[in-house]
């Protein structure tokens, strides 16, 4: 007896250890890896509170901030927590996201073999699970740590629910008493595991319908739909708590969405097209899971799908969704891994559709659990019986892991900067305006300015509303000083986002630079009502003003824009031009030397003054 417990632990801890290091080797390229110029600014490198540490205040703005559209306080600390230990060094957070799916691995093996008993089984649905191609996006990308930390809370609360219900409170046998006290225990971890899935990442609200589903498999507590009536109702009763805690947090998170504009409203994307992308999406993940190429980090959203193929997606997903329910008795876990594929995709599916992606590869990451369970019990289930078919299973399930090494390493590659990345989802993806506009910023960011501006264009080409590519191609249009084109992408811009301070303001100088300064005029007190201390605007009405010959009207400006950034050397510079030319030559003289006090080597403030002094030489 001891010999064999002794053997069991041996073949756990061997199948333990080649899951954690298989997945940290696999994944340790990440640690070579930069930021991404998509979400990450938002997350970590561009967010201030996050770069302070873990702050008391820190942790205020993370429980009542809704920014990025979600709710998840644990999520904004787990980046505090690696900014107050590493700083903005990018190969400790992306090892964070390592460490934590290597334990996500380890929580699930650790889950379906306390629940089936099925060692090898429950090892090979780990393996799929933290080997396959479509975690890249969830592992690799800092900003998706709310994928891998909701999910370590997830799989906690599954082990923890199990637990309680291996000893339910109304136990009769052995010392009800003590088996009361650890049901409760269990129970109380569960609910707050479940509490912090959802804090972490709003997706996890579908976890209280799966502890229903864990109740028909692995657990059994609903063999074969055979239950006293009562019994199902205590089942039922058991998990309001967790309801409550999923309803608390949609509306929270239905809030952040809609109140920020993130969410597409049932104009611009009716519901019949919703439908069908959702239709279509389901048998896309499916297909992915089966055959992961051409992944990209953003899939354009397609509005008129062919009607063939949204049909035929209906007509499958019906189809296999009967055949589940037919063999439900037979074969439970075909319910449990069909059903919560389904069910956990349902938030993010696009029946409400947030941000311009029709699907992505971070959504599948807690649901691709119950196809690879589907998937390995129902192999196992038609090859149970002949040696030379657990021959064949064991050849199929070492190709597939195989399989899934050598595509995952490769698709890791991409994600090694923002241009190998944007420039995978450009080549594997058509008329990707979202990955044409990131690609552009990203080459900017390398300095490969003549290369970024045709990615520019055509994302404007493909789709003319999206403000960030209207946004980024007036800028490098502006800085290259072509400000009349600049002027028509940065006037689209303010157009689509009209309530932007920074936008209005640039589209006035573009409109000044090109000589419209009527409509300039108009951009930037415009922009000074939206954000009145905005210096910025301050100095470009003051400049556009002054080309009008209103120098009067521009000193005030100027003056406004001197007192909210004192130490800018070209409001000074500029200021002190227009007091030149407003006849007032010592304050003139005084804004030039301030320009040169901040900036010794400015040569214009040098020439200017130069010439001043030599016009006016009492003023030296």
């Amino acid at each position: 007896m001891f010999t064999t417990r002794l053997n069991i632990n041996l073949r756990l801890t061997a199948i333990a250890l080649v899951l954690a290091l298989g997945t940290l080797l696999l994944y340790w390229p990440v640690a070579h890896h930069d930021f991404i110029s998509l979400d990450d600014n938002l997350y970590v490198t561009a967010n201030p509170q996050v770069q302070a540490g873990l702050t008391w205040a820190g942790a205020q703005w993370a429980f009542t901030n809704l920014a990025a559209y979600n709710w998840h306080p644990l999520t904004w600390l787990s980046h505090m927590t690696d900014c107050q230990g590493f700083g903005l060094n990018p190969a400790a957070h992306h090892l964070t996201n390592v460490l934590f799916h290597v334990a996500n691995a380890l929580l699930l093996f650790a889950w379906l073999n306390l629940a089936t008993g099925a060692t090898w089984r429950s090892a090979l649905v780990a393996a799929l699970f933290a080997w396959h191609p479509l975690r890249v996006e969830s592992v690799a990308w800092v900003a998706e740590r709310k994928d891998v930390l909701s999910a370590f809370f997830w799989l906690l609360t599954l082990i923890a629910y199990g637990r309680y219900a291996q000893n339910p409170p109304n136990a009769k046998s052995g010392n009800s008493k003590l088996k009361t006290q650890n049901s409760k225990l269990f129970y109380a971890l569960a609910l707050l595991s479940c509490a912090f899935a959802m804090m972490s990442k709003p997706m996890a609200v579908t976890l209280p319908f799966v502890l229903l589903l864990a109740d028909v498999w692995p657990l059994r507590r609903i063999a074969n739909f055979q239950l006293p009536i009562s019994n199902f109702k205590r089942l039922v009763l058991e998990k309001i708590p967790f309801f409550v805690l999923a309803a608390a947090t949609s509306v929270i998170n239905y809030h952040a969405q809609n109140g920020s504009g993130a969410t597409w409203s049932p104009t611009a994307l009716p519901l019949p097209v919703r439908l069908a992308n959702a239709l279509v999406s389901y048998l896309r993940y499916l297909s992915k899971t089966f055959w992961p190429a051409d992944l990209a980090v953003i899939y354009p959203y397609e509005k008129h799908w062919p009607l063939w193929l949204v049909m035929a997606a209906a007509t499958l997903l019906l189809l296999w969704t009967g055949m589940v329910i037919l063999r439900t008795r037979q074969n439970p876990f075909l319910f449990f891994g069909w059903f919560y594929f389904v069910g956990t995709l349902v938030p993010v599916i696009g029946l409400v559709q947030v941000g311009p992606q029709a699907m992505a590869d971070r959504y599948v990451y807690l649901p691709s659990i119950g196809l690879f369970i589907l998937l390995v019990w129902g192999a196992h289930e038609l090859l149970d019986s002949p040696p030379r078919r657990k021959m064949i299973a064991t050849f199929a399930g070492t190709f597939a892991l195989g399989a899934c090494l050598v595509v995952t390493s490769r698709q890791l590659a991409y994600w090694k900067n923002s241009v190998k990345l944007f420039a995978h989802a450009v080549a594997v993806t058509t008329d990707n305006y979202v990955a044409d506009a990131y690609l552009a910023s990203a080459l900017e960011s390398a300095g490969r300015n003549d290369d970024a501006l045709p990615f520019y264009f055509e994302s404007v080409r493909i789709t003319p509303h999206f403000p960030f590519a209207q946004w980024n191609l007036g800028m490098a249009l502006l800085r290259q000083n072509r400000a009349a084109e600049a002027s028509e992408h940065l006037v689209a811009a303010t157009k689509l986002t009209p309530r932007d301070p920074i936008i209005r303001c640039y589209a006035g100088k573009a409109l000044s630079d090109a000589g419209s300064c009527a409509d300039a005029t108009a951009q930037l007190t415009e922009a000074l009502r939206l954000k009145p201390d905005y210096a910025q605007a301050q100095l470009f009405l003051a400049v556009n003003l002054a080309r009008q010959n209103q120098t009067a009207d521009a000193l005030p400006h100027f003056a406004a824009a001197a007192k909210l950034e004192p130490a800018n050397p070209e409001i000074h510079f500029n200021y002190g031009l227009a007091l030149r030319d407003g006849q007032q030559p010592a304050a003139a003289a005084d804004q030039f030397r301030l320009a040169l006090k901040l900036t010794p080597d400015f040569s214009a403030a040098k020439t200017a003054l130069a010439a001043l002094l030599s016009a006016h030489p009492e003023l030296k």
